[in-house]
């Protein structure tokens, strides 16, 4: 398996997985040629949504909706029905029967759970050929048009970008793209990589990644 290394002129240097010598970039089998894991992968990204949840809302039963302290009329004697509370669900302005309450989302995933779905990923997606390297993709000015153009002229329309740190020219050149996408290696997660159909990683970000799934 190998990978291949772009310019900004589309020039090639290739990069070999295993451990070979030479000028060529070498890249871990142990990281970049793990087998597909379907059912590991579903999981981790479903764990990955389930988090994201926020769970947050929430409604008031009568021990929460304030006054209701006083008996509203005695017990026997009105021919109404007995009541111990204005704030009885049953009544204008009490609580609710069944208030819903904050509800935590979260699945428990191991570490070493997520680091294997994370390989089995990064290497499904370089087998298809969907992972493209660059030397470098810096961005002097934040502009929307050149980075555009840039992308397209790689061939790329449907893209996430990632690179080793935050490129803030980067984030606001590609935030009002629809088909493209910018992350540094730290907050790169399963979701973001099966939303893109193609995957643009800078050389020194493809190093961080490998230290990061050892």
């Amino acid at each position: 398996m190998e990978l291949t290394v772009f310019t900004e002129d589309l020039s090639e240097t290739t990069i070999e997985t295993g451990n070979s010598e030479g000028q060529s970039i070498a890249v871990p089998d142990e990281v970049f040629a793990t087998d597909f894991n379907e059912a590991l992968i579903h999981q981790v990204v479903t764990s990955y949504l389930a988090g994201a949840r926020s769970g947050t809302r929430a409604q008031k039963n009568r021990s929460d909706v304030r006054g209701g302290g006083a008996k509203p009329h005695r017990q026997k004697g009105t021919g109404r029905a007995r009541a111990g509370s204005t704030r009885n669900p049953l009544w204008r302005g009490g609580g609710v029967t069944f208030a819903a309450r904050p509800v935590n989302y979260e699945q428990k995933l191991n570490k070493k759970m997520y680091r294997v779905a994370f390989r089995s990923m990064i290497s499904e997606i370089a087998r298809q050929g969907c992972l493209m390297v660059v030397s470098d993709f810096s961005v002097l000015t934040a502009k929307t048009r050149e980075i555009a153009n840039r992308l397209r002229r790689l061939g790329l329309t449907n893209v996430l970008v990632v690179t080793e740190q935050q490129d803030d020219n980067l984030r606001l050149s590609v935030r009002n793209l629809e088909w493209a996408h910018a992350l540094d290696v730290g907050k790169l997660d399963p979701v973001s990589l099966i939303e893109y159909e193609k995957i643009l990683i800078t050389v020194s970000g493809l190093r961080k990644l490998e230290e990061r799934l050892r």
